[in-house]
């Protein structure tokens, strides 16, 4: 029988094939009853998983698409690699390792089982568990070299590293930044603009620690991590967030976080000397400072547009640094839009960005576009962009959960 590169003979592929449709219908129902199977047998993942995104639904959804675009790619799975290195930024930052793979292929395949009945004939359930073991060796060795590569940098460090809070700065009603510095005084690793870590937090009274990813929000080389974390208080059905309100009431300067090393594609193109347009909604102007911070150390001819969109500015954080940075460079432009400015707001628009607007404060759209946010502000700016005939070549964004809900 021929085999392809994957090491899946024909009949195997063709049967993955054949499930394209099935996962179409039934992938998130698949992925949903996957979740509660794992962690009933094993609840000490609940250490790993956000439990907030499985709440929500974001995470089996996520998964649901990973599983599809893995079926659907069968006989070339090369073309999937751009998403699989985008997850494995993310399993780095989790620690998630190779023996934890065995154990969601045994409850992804029993999930589909349990979902397809008897439709999951037994030459099914081989195929999947053939075609599973070899994505598990993509992830194995993809996140091997990241963890390799992390460890081996200057600084760098592999599973989780104690910081000390050194600052602890309120930057609007509902954002506050932690400074934070390692506890054995050896040094940091640079980063990208734009990346991420993961901070454990050990709850006292909790049956598990809570892993959370934060965007660094300062300028890498400054000898120093910041992250500024918006305090998610319960509203309507929706609870409060549990790390953020824990760091917010509970983390004070003097404060130790584990942490994981930096990771995370959605990073700053510094070979790129075109315009940049740096666009956030809410606390996504986290990257967005890392970017506009860095751009302005060592690209300081290059011009930025710098847009940031809150509802009123007693939310509006690190609008003084960014007035500051444009009176400092006369290359970079800011604006202000307020969905529902008070009376002493000052901004450049009222309600939201849209196409129209922006094509008045656009010097081209042969630029560099980044963006963060909700997800709604995401949508948004990316079909503004598009209706501004902007190249999705040019578009970047960064998204926890599934770039499907932004692009579709």
């Amino acid at each position: 029988m021929t085999t392809t590169k994957t090491g899946l003979n024909k009949e195997t592929r063709e049967i993955i094939k054949a499930t394209v449709p099935v996962l179409k219908e039934h992938g998130e129902k698949i992925t949903t009853r996957f979740y509660q199977m794992m962690f009933e047998n094993h609840p000490e993942l609940k250490n790993i998983f956000n439990q907030t995104n499985q709440r929500k639904g974001d995470q089996p959804k996520a998964l649901a698409n990973t599983v599809y675009a893995a079926a659907a790619n069968i006989d070339n799975l090369e073309t999937i690699l751009p998403h699989v290195k985008s997850i494995a930024h993310k399993h780095k930052s989790l620690n998630i390792k190779p023996e934890h793979y065995p154990i969601v292929g045994k409850h992804l395949l029993l999930a589909i089982k349990d979902v397809l009945g008897d439709a999951a004939t037994d030459d099914i359930i081989d195929a999947w568990e053939k075609a599973y073991g070899v994505i598990a060796d993509i992830f194995i060795s993809v996140e091997s070299e990241m963890y390799k590569e992390a460890k081996n940098m200057t600084g760098g460090w592999a599973d989780f590293r104690n910081f000390k809070v050194t600052k602890k700065i309120v930057e609007s009603e509902v954002i506050t930044s932690f400074y934070l510095e390692p506890v054995d005084g050896n040094p940091l690793p640079v980063y990208q603009a734009g990346q991420y870590i993961t901070v454990k937090a050990e709850i006292k009274g909790a049956s598990y620690n809570q892993l959370r990813q934060y965007s660094l929000s300062c300028a890498p080389g400054e000898g120093v991590y910041r992250i500024s974390v918006k305090r998610e208080d319960a509203i309507g059905d929706n609870p409060a967030g549990v790390v953020s309100t824990f760091l917010h009431d509970n983390v004070h300067e003097g404060s130790i976080l584990p942490i994981s090393a930096p990771s995370g594609e959605f990073v700053l193109d510094l070979k790129d000397t075109r315009p940049l347009v740096l666009m956030s909604g809410g606390v996504g102007l986290t990257p967005m400072m890392s970017m506009l911070e860095t751009v302005i150390k060592e690209q300081p001819e290059r011009e930025v547009i710098f847009i940031h969109a809150a509802r009123t500015g007693k939310v509006h954080a690190m609008k003084d640094r960014v007035n500051e940075i444009a009176e400092q460079n006369e290359n970079v432009t800011s604006y202000i839009v307020y969905g529902s400015p008070e009376a002493d707001d000052k901004c450049d628009k009222e309600g939201y960005i849209d196409a129209a607007w922006l094509a008045t404060i656009l010097p081209t759209n042969n630029a560099a576009f980044y963006f963060c946010g909700p997800k709604g502000f995401m949508r948004a700016a990316y079909q503004n962009l598009k209706q501004n005939n902007v190249a999705d070549s040019d578009i970047h964004f960064e998204i926890f959960g599934p770039a499907e809900d932004i692009i579709n």
